[in-house]
């Protein structure tokens, strides 16, 4: 990793207000893990280098790395068809899923309204929703991005 590319990322840290951020890159043998926490959270080695090494066996605070999430391990959910996305199955009706919510495989995510038909879209897998990435009511397109599931 080129220090420019650090110093970027070490000034989109201290101007986003996060309390702390983990960013971890392998290119080729070399392995690099930046660990970056606000002033206000407990002091750690702010930049952490390894050769040869995962990045894991770099970690030393085992709390802290279950703590973080590994967000390439996030599945999205994807839009079937073209449609009018719902949260609910009617507009005074809790929401199927919120951020948060566990899934088993075959639990309804949402609905999408094609052709005045309603078509339910199910979780292809167990998992955790962390992110809900379509508005309720909106128009969707196929492929897009409705759900990530952890």
């Amino acid at each position: 990793m080129d220090k420019k590319k650090l110093r970027e990322i070490i000034a989109v840290f201290k101007e986003s207000g996060l309390a702390k951020m983990e960013i971890s890159e392998t290119t080729g043998e070399e392995n690099y893990s930046i660990r970056l926490e606000s002033a206000t959270a407990p002091a750690v080695p702010a930049v952490q280098y390894a050769t040869g090494v995962p990045a894991a066996a770099v970690e030393s605070d085992k709390e802290q790395e279950t703590a973080i999430k590994d967000y390439n391990k996030y599945r999205d959910v994807k839009s079937p068809m073209v449609g009018i996305f719902y949260t609910a199955p009617s507009p005074d009706a809790e929401p199927f899923v919120k951020i948060g919510s566990k899934v088993k495989k075959g639990d309804t995510l949402c609905i999408i309204e094609a052709m005045k038909l309603m078509n339910d879209v199910v979780a292809e897998e167990d998992g955790e929703i962390v992110e809900i990435c379509a508005e309720n009511g909106a128009l969707v397109e196929f492929g897009q991005i409705l759900f990530k599931i952890f």
